[in-house]
């Protein structure tokens, strides 16, 4: 008979536990995730490897980003953020949930991430794009002029960022080029949608984030 260590037992077996699975992600909390996952946010597997939970770290420098993100899916997080000195972080894990094995399924293969080809179908909330901007996005200026904004994809390939652009454009009315970035490629918000790209996301991003809107 396997051992499981007591804290592990309680975390997996408890009634508690049994009863947060079942409680489905709401609108928001569900277009969170999913700009999560596009931006900084890992899904890795739980101990048995049967389901998947949201892993989430920044720098203790945004701490106020990351007890945001707590706050939101505090229900399913059973710490508040702990600090790892490793990497001067802040920590944030959600327990194992159907809904986030799913969206693993979709947004992961061989163990990497990629953009599912029917990412118009999961990626439409303004939220979405809001903690994605706020994880990946930066201002693009010069001479105090804003051209636009990054959205710094560099880790899909041409294909999944023109799969981006194509949703970007039928989902929110975005128009946005990719640029070549040394052997990657990132998306390039213009001008032509920098107003609409605000209008959609400001009132979403929290104030340590605003400056990323110049």
């Amino acid at each position: 008979m396997k051992v499981i260590p007591r804290e592990t037992r309680k975390v997996t077996y408890s009634t508690e536990i049994r009863n947060l699975k079942k409680i489905l992600f709401n609108e928001e909390q569900y277009a969170f995730i999913i700009g999560s996952i596009l931006g900084d946010g890992c899904l890795c597997e739980n101990w048995s490897k049967t389901n998947y939970s949201l892993l989430i770290a920044h720098s203790v420098k945004q701490k106020d980003y990351v007890f945001w993100k707590y706050n939101i899916l505090r229900t399913w997080i059973l710490k508040e953020p702990r600090f790892y000195a490793k990497n001067n972080s802040l920590i944030i894990k959600t327990i194992s949930h159907s809904q986030l094995t799913e969206l693993r399924n979709r947004f992961y293969l061989n163990n990497k991430k990629v953009i599912p080809h029917d990412i118009e179908t999961i990626m439409y909330h303004p939220l979405s794009l809001a903690v994605w901007f706020m994880d990946d996005g930066n201002l693009a200026s010069s001479c105090g002029f804003i051209h636009g904004y990054h959205l710094n994809t560099q880790s899909f390939t041409f294909e999944e960022n023109q799969r981006l652009t194509v949703m970007l454009k039928n989902n929110f009315g975005i128009d946005c080029t990719i640029q070549r970035n040394h052997k990657y490629y990132r998306l390039f918000i213009r001008a032509g949608s920098k107003e609409r790209f605000k209008k959609l996301i400001g009132n979403r991003l929290i104030e340590s984030m605003r400056y990323k809107l110049g």
